[in-house]
């Protein structure tokens, strides 16, 4: 419990960043983005896989060059997202040192990490959609808060106990109802006009960011690390902080991209 408050204060820089918006919220997630590639990157040295932390420094820089001199601009993401994957693929030209796992674990880290939270910013430069960046924080950690209190007090029923002993499905599902209705209140306070939409989001992305943290719980368990990093008081490093977000952030941009916009519902 102590824990979980000490990160709570944490979060506040967290949140006045999100708050500013444009390119504090862009100098927010480069740092999310390459210091979690780095934690990311010492969990695979951890199994002698090698990736390379300057293809993705290089790769992080590229993309948010791209988005301050060409914002909206799809096909160059496009672009991006092949050059990432040839560069991860040319680093395993040095055969005698590089294997086939050194380079993939380049390019997932890329994607996985810089790519994903790079989403926070797509959000914010989407016009009339902007406030809706506050989702993705809602969805993953109002569903992780109420998934922790009602697995303590009701939770009997492990749900994935190779990956995290001690989530249960009662945790999972105060963690859904938790999520729609923090979700739910934040549409009928700030944004009643998508009201509708903010409950679909905190219904699905409770799911998903479970998902995403239970991805990060595997790929520790392989790893054979207990946490990322020290830099969170109570949380380990951003990937144990931001495990979650990272799947929640994408799945809020296109949910905007797709049904709110391009099936024009909002």
């Amino acid at each position: 419990m102590k824990t979980r408050i000490i990160s709570g204060f944490c979060m506040v820089p967290l949140v006045i960043l999100v708050y500013l918006g444009s390119y504090w919220l862009a100098a927010l997630c480069i740092f999310i983005g390459f210091v979690g590639v780095r934690e990311f990157y010492n969990g695979f040295r951890n199994m002698d896989i090698h990736p390379s932390l300057p293809i993705a420094g290089v790769a992080l820089f590229v993309l948010y060059l791209i988005n301050g001199l060409w914002p909206g601009q799809p096909v160059l993401i496009m672009g991006w997202l092949a050059a990432v994957i040839m560069a991860g693929s040319l680093y395993m030209f040095n055969v005698g040192k590089r294997t086939p796992a050194d380079a993939m674990a380049t390019i997932v880290g890329i994607i996985y990490i810089e790519f994903f939270s790079y989403h926070f910013v797509l959000i914010d430069q989407s016009g009339p959609y902007q406030i809706m960046v506050w989702l993705c924080l809602l969805c993953a950690f109002g569903s992780d808060i109420f998934a922790y209190f009602t697995g303590v007090f009701l939770g009997k029923h492990k749900m994935t106990p190779h990956l995290s002993p001690k989530k249960t499905w009662e945790g999972a599902a105060g963690g859904v109802i938790g999520s729609v209705l923090v979700c739910g209140l934040f549409g009928y306070f700030l944004c009643p006009e998508y009201l509708i939409h903010c409950l679909i989001i905190g219904l699905v992305g409770s799911p998903v960011s479970m998902c995403g943290d239970l991805t990060a719980s595997a790929y520790k368990r392989k790893m054979g690390i207990k946490d990322y990093g020290k830099l969170i008081p109570g949380h380990g490093g951003i990937m144990d902080r931001f495990d979650s977000v990272f799947f929640t952030a994408p799945f809020v941009y296109y949910y905007i991209a797709i049904v709110m916009v391009h099936f024009q519902l909002g």
